[in-house]
């Protein structure tokens, strides 16, 4: 009878503050290399008419690539061995993010042509037919055994979020379509709290678990991205459950590093000086990590740490740059993947967003400097071969950066004829 009681108390000890209300995460100490470290070489500021030429290259490349239905991408592969990707469901989650990222990119840079306006309605009819649709995949390997252990569809649900309060901008006399717009970011938020892993964040994996809800670990850019496009969506008037955001948070603060470099994932964590959690392999993720903390109120997150994360990419910008277009995921120094080159400088954009106007101008220059020397003959860019996605999301991510690399006083009437909507601007402002 006593062990029974002593049993029921250590229990209720347990269980009580877990009903009380989510434990809040322990602040780490940041150590003094947050805020110094290598600086870049400066360069000189590339005439805005090169950086609008790039753009204008990289939009016709997307109008030339999207598929007669509208979307952008395909399951053609051109290599053997291509990562894991069980059909359908993987290609329907790649296909549906990649086609929302090249609605944004030709949104914010592409203007009001003709063309792009045919281009964008025809890319938004196929997202709002398909993206209610993307799913979990639940074929696995073998393919006869139904494993649903890859998600990729968090990606599709992550960048689908700004696609959609992009195309609120456009066509703002009609009703419902703003109707049908409002309802895709509600079920896609819906889908994100469906898939979110158990201990708060969002990854792709789920190899050892397979639960219904991934019970997996979570990935620190994967949590970083889906945090910002739910900002996106709070910017429109679209809240995310609260919950959601302090999970996904002390998701990511549990992979901090007191130098501002973030753990690969969660499966990592007591492993902090593997190659991939040092600040070389986070070069890519703390950019997108330190923008989504920043812009969700982390007050830990200063402009002096974003400045030094900054200025760290492009003085090691060659730790990223190695791995650019090597076919096999980690195979570069510090385990650096291909496909974190043009989402970390995309991350990095969006930290040059957050800093004071007058602190920009040399960091977007350094951005379009790396941005402007990597672009491909035919106006794309790509840095990971993935089926036949890979020059189309490269290419969308590149198109953003550029558009943010554009100083202040050269912007006037740059984008004039844009159809850029309510996300124009930084997000400084999201939580005032």
């Amino acid at each position: 009878m006593g062990n029974r009681i002593g049993w029921t108390i250590l229990l209720l000890l347990l269980v009580l503050p877990l009903l009380a209300g989510e434990e809040k995460p322990a602040l780490k100490k940041t150590s003094p290399l947050a805020e110094t470290g290598p600086r870049p070489r400066p360069v000189a500021a590339p005439p805005a008419a090169e950086i609008d030429a790039a753009i204008g290259r990289g939009v016709e490349f997307l109008l030339k690539t999207q598929n007669k239905n509208g979307s952008w991408g395909s399951a053609d592969i051109y290599r053997p061995g291509d990562v894991y990707a069980p059909v359908p469901g993987s290609h329907h989650a790649f296909r549906a993010a990649v086609t929302a990222m090249c609605i944004s990119a030709l949104i914010e840079v592409g203007g009001d042509r003709p063309e792009i306006v045919k281009s964008l309605d025809r890319a938004e009819a196929w997202l709002f037919q398909n993206l209610p649709h993307v799913r979990r995949t639940t074929t696995g390997y073998p393919p006869s055994e139904e494993v649903p252990d890859a998600f990729y569809n968090v990606w599709a649900h992550a960048y689908s979020l700004p696609a959609l309060a992009h195309m609120l901008g456009r066509k703002t006399d009609d009703a419902d379509r703003a109707r049908k717009i409002h309802e895709l970011i509600k079920q896609q938020i819906d889908m994100l709290e469906r898939y979110e892993v158990v201990d708060g964040g969002w990854a792709y994996y789920d190899i050892t678990n397979i639960t219904k809800k991934p019970a997996g670990s979570s990935i620190s850019f994967v949590t970083a991205a889906v945090l910002i496009g739910l900002a996106e969506a709070k910017k429109v008037g679209e809240d995310a459950p609260q919950r959601l955001i302090d999970r996904g948070k002390a998701s990511i603060i549990r992979q901090r590093k007191p130098d501002f470099s973030y753990d690969y994932g969660e499966y990592l964590k007591y492993m902090p000086q593997h190659p991939i959690n040092l600040p070389g392999g986070s070069l890519g993720r703390s950019q997108a990590c330190n923008a989504a903390m920043r812009i969700w109120g982390d007050t830990q997150v200063t402009d002096a740490i974003i400045k030094n994360w900054l200025d760290r990419l492009f003085a090691r910008n060659g730790w990223l740059d190695m791995g650019r277009k090597r076919p096999i995921p980690h195979e570069s120094w510090f385990y650096v993947a291909g496909y974190f080159f043009y989402f970390g400088h995309y991350y990095a954009a969006r930290c040059i967003e957050l800093l004071p106007e007058a602190d920009r101008p040399a960091f977007q220059d350094q951005l379009a400097h790396v941005l402007l020397a990597v672009q491909e003959k035919d106006g794309s860019w790509w840095d990971f071969p993935l089926y036949n996605y890979h020059q189309q999301y490269g290419t969308a991510f590149a198109l953003m950066s550029l558009g943010k690399c554009r100083h202040a006083a050269e912007k006037t009437g740059a984008l004039t004829g844009s159809l850029t909507g309510p996300l124009t601007g930084t997000l400084t402002g999201l939580l005032k």
